[in-house]
Formats: structure tokens, C-alpha cells, sequence
């Protein structure tokens, strides 16, 4: 700098040098150079300070329309009323499930319909846990639900795994029919399913309720999903240190998936709570019937529904499915987002 500031002044000396490089750091400096109107628009602009937009947007806002900012407020008024909509369809039934199961037998059928109990009766929950086998089939579905998410998250868990990262002849073929039994009702099984579990002697029996419930089809398909995401740079690293099929099963990917495992164990748990067909058909007495078939049992000896109490039941039934989701919301979405990023 300082053999250009030389050649520049015509004086040489500390002062000269001090005083031209000052003014040329702190001087303002105005522009000396117009802007090219035959040139093309730099990106981000058309020239003259126009903003860029498309050919759709200039045809609105040629014929008068009111532009991207009115399209968005009439999608948003739209997506609201939607929204308030959902959310009325959901509330509505679970508000009158909730103030029914306060309601007397007398109140629930007054014609017209009351929107708040009066009498107001709270002892229909009390007759619920005493009197109804309530506790029975709450401890019922406890075992059948349990011994069910076990079952289920295990064989998903694993032929997921196989599926994911085994190769073996006939993979991709055996993968997909597996997904094919996802298409196939359930309905359609019940009756096959019956005859094989009254030939073994199974009615009535938690065998005969849980082995023909326990599917893998759509725990296979969801955590093999996400398997198939993860990356296999770490794979490859786990087998270079030597860890075997279960190593690396239970030390590497699944410490990665928990988001993934916690979706599939609340799916898996509310599903198998809220069984009703196969156990209604297979269970006749209380002894094994869970929750939801023996809410159907609450009635009167004519058989008069008495809903206060069906309510009251289905509103504890509820409770422990309710606390479940609150608690892993969060991981259940951000599970299901992540096995459906790639298949």
C-alpha cells in the first residue's frame, strides 16, 4: 500500500502518505456510474425496482383480482372453518359421553334432550366399579393388551429388521406379501379363525383371545420403513467393530428409534384395548372378556340400555388410552413422520 500511495502523490513524505490514505478510507464516495438499462434484470428483480412475479399472478392482478394477499386470506378463513369444524365433530360426541355418564336413567331418555345432567348423578360411577365386573374386565384387557403389545412389537421389531437389512432370496416378494395381509379385513378371517380356535378347545380361554389378534403385518411394514432411513455408514461401522445380529439390533438402531418404536407401541396398545368383535364371538362368560365387551353387558333385564353407566364406563376406559397419548404425542408424531419418509 505504501508503494502505491507513492506512485499516486506527487509529494513523498509521512504526511502525504497519512493524509491520502485517510481521505480515501473516510471519504464518501458517490456513485459515477449509471445503471445499464439494455442490459438483462439481475435475479430477484425485474429492473426499475419491479419485484419478480409470475405469469398467473400478473393475470390477476391485471384483471382487477386481489392478488396472493386476497387468495391467502380466503384460504385461511376456509382452512379455520375446517378446522373449527374437526374439532366440534370430535367435542361434541366426548362432551355428551362425559355429561351422560352423570345422568339418571330418566334423564337420559327426557324428551327433549338435556345438555347438562339434572339430576345431577355421580353414582353411576360407583356402580360401574361394584357392581358391574368392572374390575374384572378392566384387569382382562390389562392382560390381553400387555401380552398382545409384547407379542406384536417383538415379531414387528424383528421381521423388520430382517426385512430391512438381511438379504436372502425372495426378500422384496416375501416383504410384500406380508403387506398384502393389511388389505385382507379382518372379517373375512373371523370365520376360519373360529372353527380352528373351538377345534382346540380355546373359547373362552386368553389363548384363544390373543394369538389369533397378533398381526405383525403393520409393525413390519412402519419400523422397517424407518430401518431403511437410517444410515449405513453406521451399520457398516458396528459390523467393522464386530457386533453380531442382536448387537447391533439392540445397541445401534434401536436406540435411533425410539420416536419410531414409541408411535408403533401406542398404536399397537390402543388398537388391541379397543378389540371388541373377535372377543365378543370368543368369550362367553366375564372370566376373559375384556373392557369393551363387557361395557356392552350393562343393561337392565329387559334389555333397556342404562347409558349412565355405559358412560361411566366408557369415560374410565378412556382415562388410561387418554393419559398414554398425552404423554407421547410428541414421539408418536414425529415417529410416524419419520417411517414415512422413506420406504
Amino acid at each position: 500500500m505504501s508503494s502505491a500511495i507513492n506512485i499516486e502523490g506527487t509529494k513523498k513524505g509521512p504526511a502525504r502518505k497519512k493524509r491520502r490514505l485517510t481521505s480515501g478510507r473516510f471519504r464518501p464516495v458517490k456513485a459515477a456510474v449509471e445503471p445499464r438499462k439494455d442490459l438483462p434484470p439481475v435475479p430477484g428483480s425485474q429492473g426499475e425496482g419491479e419485484p419478480v412475479i409470475t405469469d398467473a399472478q400478473r393475470k390477476r392482478l391485471a384483471a382487477g383480482g386481489g392478488g396472493v394477499e386476497h387468495t391467502s386470506v380466503i384460504a385461511k378463513v376456509f382452512g379455520y372453518l375446517a378446522l373449527t369444524a374437526t374439532v366440534l365433530v370430535i367435542l361434541v360426541p366426548l362432551y355428551f359421553i362425559v355429561v351422560t355418564s352423570f345422568k339418571t336413567f330418566q334423564d337420559v331418555y327426557s324428551d327433549p334432550i338435556t345438555f347438562w345432567p339434572n339430576p345431577f348423578a355421580p353414582e353411576n360411577y360407583s356402580y360401574v366399579m361394584e357392581t358391574s365386573g368392572f374390575n374384572l374386565y378392566l384387569r382382562n384387557s390389562i392382560i390381553i393388551t400387555a401380552i398382545l403389545t409384547v407379542i406384536e412389537v417383538a415379531l414387528g421389531v424383528m421381521s423388520a429388521y430382517a426385512f430391512a437389512f438381511l438379504k436372502f432370496p425372495g426378500r422384496n416378494v416375501l416383504f410384500l406379501l406380508v403387506i398384502a395381509t393389511l388389505m385382507v379385513p379382518n372379517q373375512i378371517t373371523i370365520i376360519s379363525n373360529y372353527a380352528l380356535v373351538a377345534s382346540l378347545g380355546w373359547r373362552n380361554t386368553f389363548a384363544g383371545v390373543i394369538i389369533p389378534l397378533a398381526g405383525v403385518a403393520f409393525g413390519a411394514f412402519l419400523m422397517r420403513n424407518h430401518f431403511m432411513s437410517l444410515p449405513k455408514e453406521i451399520m457398516e461401522a458396528a459390523e467393522m467393530d464386530g457386533a453380531g445380529f442382536f448387537t447391533t439390533l439392540f445397541k445401534v438402531v434401536l436406540p435411533m428409534s425410539w420416536p419410531t418404536l414409541s408411535a408403533f407401541v401406542l398404536i399397537t396398545v390402543v388398537g388391541e384395548w379397543n378389540q371388541y368383535l373377535w372377543p365378543f364371538l370368543i368369550t362367553d362368560t366375564p372370566a376373559t372378556a375384556p373392557l369393551p365387551v363387557g361395557l356392552t353387558r350393562l343393561q337392565d333385564a329387559e334389555g333397556l340400555t342404562n347409558w349412565g353407566p355405559v358412560m361411566a364406563g366408557t369415560v374410565l376406559a378412556t382415562i388410561p388410552m387418554l393419559a398414554c397419548f398425552l404423554v407421547l404425542q410428541k414421539k408418536m408424531i414425529k415417529g410416524l413422520t419419520a417411517g414415512a419418509v422413506k420406504g
